[in-house]
């Protein structure tokens, strides 16, 4: 995030919104490979995902942001994986993690300010830089293990 935007949209966060939750889904196509987005704001392949809107389920905006930063659609219901806080974000942001196994693959969209690049990668060969929260979050789910506490 820019940083001479950061402050500003913190501020405005904390005084609409008491917690800010957000989605992120591990989501992998018929072959095993995991979909990983860059976005043009942050450093980082990240898994795809974002905020959840006054009025939106969890799963809505799931949906809503696979589809718009990855071009996939859900075709089945995605498993909760756990949900993480993110200090990272805010002192308030929390991230529900989903498993999205059964997908489709949509049109590509228009060019989109928000996502530089977007890609289905093998496990065992993420793309450089991809960020160490989403190397443990994949490193949880591949081994079966309890979520962790802090994303």
């Amino acid at each position: 995030m820019n940083p001479f935007l950061r402050a500003p949209l913190h501020l405005f966060w904390r005084l609409t919104r008491g917690m800010t939750l957000g989605v992120r889904a591990i989501a992998t196509d018929e072959k095993g490979r995991i979909c990983l987005v860059r976005h043009t704001y942050t450093p980082g392949w990240l898994l795809p995902g974002g905020g959840v809107e006054p009025g939106e389920t969890m799963l809505t905006a799931l949906e809503r942001e696979l589809r718009e930063e990855a071009a996939i659609g859900l075709a089945g219901t995605p498993t909760l994986l756990g949900l993480y806080h993110n200090r990272a974000a805010s002192r308030r942001d929390h991230v529900a993690l989903y498993h999205a196994a059964a997908i489709t693959h949509l049109d590509t969209p228009r060019p989109r300010f928000e996502i530089a690049e977007r890609g289905f990668f093998d496990l065992d060969a993420l793309p450089e830089g991809t960020s160490p929260a989403t190397l443990r979050r994949i490193s949880e789910w591949r081994e079966a293990r309890a979520p962790a506490a802090e994303w």
